[in-house]
């Protein structure tokens, strides 16, 4: 074996050996900065080992030529599986014809490592002149670092070309880095708050770090025309973030470990497993998994507020119309405040140390839109301990909440005041619920930033382009003390910070003593307690048929008053909006609507006894006879035994078009609709009631991959069925295909009609969907409810959700001999709550069934 063959052999041990003691120190310590220093110095070895023996090999000392360190190994922040990006530097093209093989050569070693190399060839010419589609490259550059070669070279590169180059052209990098940052952060919904966030890319991620020094950076040149000293830069934020930077940096470390390969995403297993290793608390500390990510959500917030402050500031970063707009808004400046690009000032600075001007700040924040300038939050900063150490009375802490909560931008006023420390010296019981993690992939958001969205729900309503958004609003604008609802919902949830069986009895005696503290006089108390008491209330009505007068009547009952209802309206509103962006469905904001305008009408009756007449159901029909005179006997037998709901729930045109369908039966006797809405497909099916017919239903929708929100089940007195159920196409079969409609239809037809064996076609679709495991195990369970409903037994499963439950539970209804009046079916997450009002031989369950019932259902759906 040749001589340089040994030498590469030793070489790659060597890389694989100190790779490997690496890895098992970072399993031993979970020290995320060493590991990345060590391996930045290992990199850094073997590239050096290669230089001195392919580039420099019988060369002698090279002149004008270099290797450079970029980017992340430039910063000596080498993760795992991160990409190695290195210059090779010319000083003019003379000597490149000589070096590319060498070069070439030099490369190849490194990929044969496995190494992710990523190499740039340039001169210092080409060094010099910017490339607006190469910006990546420029950035790197603000990162470079000698490695080898002609130092003086890299010299003359870094302390006389780049200086001149980024003061030159640092504007427009800065709007393009800018640019770029905010795109990434909308990419991720611009916000922290993700279940499986990327701790690279995602808001509040290691990304925004670097674009926080990087913006620091180019200011700082700009200023001095001269690399600023490193103690120069953020000089007020680079100690609060160190311990961020530090936990994010064990935390990609570890999954670039765990993955084996540069992957970023920190999804729910690897959550668990972070927490079980104490990764990135440098101690022993035992926390689950959701202790642990409200430590990950507090770092990531503090690093994206940083950078988001440094996008604000930096006058270069803005876009033209942004600045004209921001200058619009500079009339804005009084006799305490000036408004200078969108950023408040203080006049006098030294007032600061006055708590009616320092809460002012935000409610002329909260009013305008505006946000407080760097050198503003300095000083409110300065002023914290003592303001802590003496902090307002009862009675002033809720006026100055008062005067931001009932302001348009309220929501960013008060994160603001919160990521300040602010909001927690008015609010102490906000501690509670600082970063606190919901863990059940339904709540997107800490639980105190799921309180301020639901209030920016609220305001936003206002002006929002959506038809139901526009009723919340309009509806906002009606209620006499909004700004109870406002403390209610930052409260509502306080309880979650406690563990305890129920957050809503804990959070309400947390809230009590709140506003006894400040000073509430007691109908404001009584208003608050109630909304927070109930503000599951009406999620929990949903859950029952609104259409029934009992249902309704009892509803209102626990409400009590007009305004109260308009504010539990609200509250539930803003509280589901702000879950996650998909919770708030059209199908529940609607049902959400119905509920108040018909508990509305009840607590109003005397103002419209129309709505509450007996005589509703007469004159619907009348209105149906109208439409089609000539087919009055048809519609008399169709509608003939079918419940009021059916009325309620349709309206004329859908009724006409069910009797149309069934007036067909006698050539098809299974006569299906299918029809595209804005939000999600409807499937009506009328056709004759037969034994395990809505489960058949269920069971062909689930083999088809499509998810049902909703169903409804309605039968009259000649045995006609009329079932309908609303879907969304998870994988856009009917979106992009229309020929499939046919196939669609004519597949459930066959179900239903024995041609097709549903349990094999179900089973096919089962099979490829088992690979999705669930992120959240939710138990089973199964209650019954025989007082809510005059005429049927109601049957509440709540269970994991997955494709072809409803199927499941339906098949069991009908095996018992239960028949479906009614099916409600809501999903959180991936937890399933689904409603049925049940009846056998046109009566409510027996004790003895609805226990055979019960154990039969709980055995079918704990055994999958």
């Amino acid at each position: 074996m040749s001589t340089a063959a040994t030498s590469r052999t030793e070489l790659r041990d060597l890389y694989v050996s100190e790779t490997a003691r690496i890895q098992q120190e970072f399993a031993e310590t979970g020290n995320g900065p060493a590991a990345i220093a060590a391996r930045t110095a290992l990199v850094e070895k073997v590239l050096l080992r290669l230089w001195d023996e392919v580039i420099c090999s019988g060369r002698g000392d090279l002149k004008d030529f270099g290797l450079v360190a970029l980017g992340g190994f430039g910063r000596s922040a080498l993760f795992p599986h991160s990409d190695v990006d290195i210059l090779f530097l010319h000083a003019d093209r003379s000597t490149e014809s000589e070096l590319r093989d060498p070069i070439r050569v030099f490369c190849q070693e490194l990929w044969d490592l496995r190494m992710k190399l990523g190499p740039t060839t340039r001169t210092l010419a080409e060094c010099d002149h910017f490339d607006p589609q190469n910006v990546e490259f420029t950035i790197s550059l603000l990162d470079c670092r000698h490695l080898a070669g002609d130092s003086e070279l890299f010299e003359r590169l870094h302390e006389k070309i780049l200086p001149k180059f980024f003061v030159r052209e640092g504007n427009y990098i800065i709007q393009q880095l800018a640019e770029v940052t905010r795109s990434r952060h909308a990419k991720y919904g611009n916000t922290v708050f993700h279940l499986e966030p990327n701790i690279k890319e995602a808001p509040g991620g290691l990304r925004d770090y670097n674009v926080a020094c990087w913006m620091a950076l180019l200011s700082g040149l700009d200023q001095e025309r001269r690399w600023p000293a490193a103690e120069a830069l953020l000089p007020d934020s680079t100690q609060k973030l160190l311990p961020a930077l530090q936990f994010l940096t064990s935390v990609r470390t570890f999954l670039h470990y765990r993955q084996g390969r540069d992957d970023n995403m920190l999804a729910w297993e690897s959550q668990d497993e972070a927490a079980a290793r104490h990764i990135g608390l440098g101690d022993s500390t035992h926390l689950d998994a959701a202790g642990w990510m409200r430590i990950y959500f507090r770092h990531a917030r503090a690093l994206h507020y940083e950078c988001l402050r440094l996008l604000e500031s930096v006058p270069a970063a803005r876009s033209s119309l942004y600045r004209h707009f921001q200058n619009w808004r500079s009339r804005l400046s009084n006799a305490d405040f000036s408004v200078v690009d969108g950023l408040i000032y203080l006049q006098q600075p030294s007032a600061v140390r006055d708590p009616e001007l320092l809460f002012r700040i935000f409610s002329f924040a909260a009013h305008h839109g505006l946000k407080p300038a760097l050198s503003t939050e300095t000083r409110i900063q300065q002023n914290l301990s003592a303001l802590a150490e003496a902090p307002p009375s009862g009675a002033e802490s809720w006026r100055y909440l008062h005067s931001v909560l009932v302001e348009p931008h309220a929501a960013e006023a008060l994160r603001a005041m919160h990521s300040l420390g602010l909001l927690t010296i008015l609010l102490p019981e906000l501690k509670l619920i600082d970063s606190l993690v919901v863990r059940d992939f339904y709540h997107r958001f800490t639980v105190d930033e799921h309180s301020f969205l639901a209030i920016e729900c609220l305001h936003r309503a206002r002006q929002a382009n959506s038809e139901w958004d526009q009723r919340y609003g309009r509806l906002l604008e009606e209620l006499e003390r909004p700004e109870l609802l406002y403390l209610a919902l930052l409260l509502h949830d306080v309880g979650k910070g406690v563990p305890g069986e129920s957050h809503l009895v804990t959070g309400l005696e947390i809230a009590q003593k709140c506003m006894q503290r400040l000073e509430l006089d007691e109908a404001g108390r009584e208003t608050i307690s109630f909304l927070i008491a109930s503000h599951l209330e009406i999620s929990a009505t949903l859950r029952r048929d609104i259409y029934d007068p009992g249902t309704i009547q009892a509803f209102c009952d626990k409400v009590g008053t007009p305004e109260r209802l308009k504010m539990l309206a609200l509250l539930t509103y803003a509280d589901i909006k702000a879950v996650n962006p998909e919770a708030l469905t059209p199908w529940k904001a609607e049902n959400v609507w119905q509920l108040y305008i018909a508990a509305w009408n009840r607590l109003n009756r005397t103002a419209d006894q129309r709505v509450h007449s007996e005589s509703e159901q007469d004159e619907s029909v009348a209105r149906l006879h109208a439409l089609v005179p000539h087919s009055a006997k048809k519609l008399k037998s169709f509608l003939e035994g079918l419940p009021k709901r059916y009325l309620r729930t349709f309206r004329a045109e859908e009724i006409l078009q069910h009797l149309e369908l069934a007036g067909h039966l006698a050539a098809d006797p299974v006569q299906l609709y299918l029809v595209r809405g804005r939000h999600w497909y409807e499937l009506s099916v009328v056709t004759k009631d037969r034994p395990f017919l809505f489960a058949k239903i269920a069971g062909a929708l689930a083999a088809w991959g499509m998810n049902i929100v909703k169903a409804d089940a309605f039968s009259n007195a000649a045995g006609v069925v009329v079932d309908t159920f609303y879907f969304t196409d998870r994988f856009r079969t009917l979106e992009l295909n229309m020929p499939e409609w046919d196939r669609f239809k004519l597949s459930v037809s066959d179900v239903l009609t024995g041609e097709v064996d549903l349990d094999r076609l179900l089973g096919e679709r089962v099979r490829s969907d088992a690979k999705n495991a669930a992120k959240v195990k939710i138990e089973t369970r199964v209650e019954f409810d025989d007082e809510s409903s005059a005429g049927s037994t109601l049957v509440q499963v709540v269970a994991q959700d997955r494709l072809g439950l409803l199927h499941r539970i339906a098949s069991r209804f009908s095996h018992h001999g239960c028949n479906i009046e009614i099916a409600l079916i809501d999903t959180e997450g991936q937890m399933a709550i689904d409603v049925f009002y049940l009846t056998s031989n046109a009566n409510k369950l027996s004790t003895h069934k609805y226990e055979e019932l019960k154990a039969d259902l709980l055995e079918e759906l704990q055994a999958a």
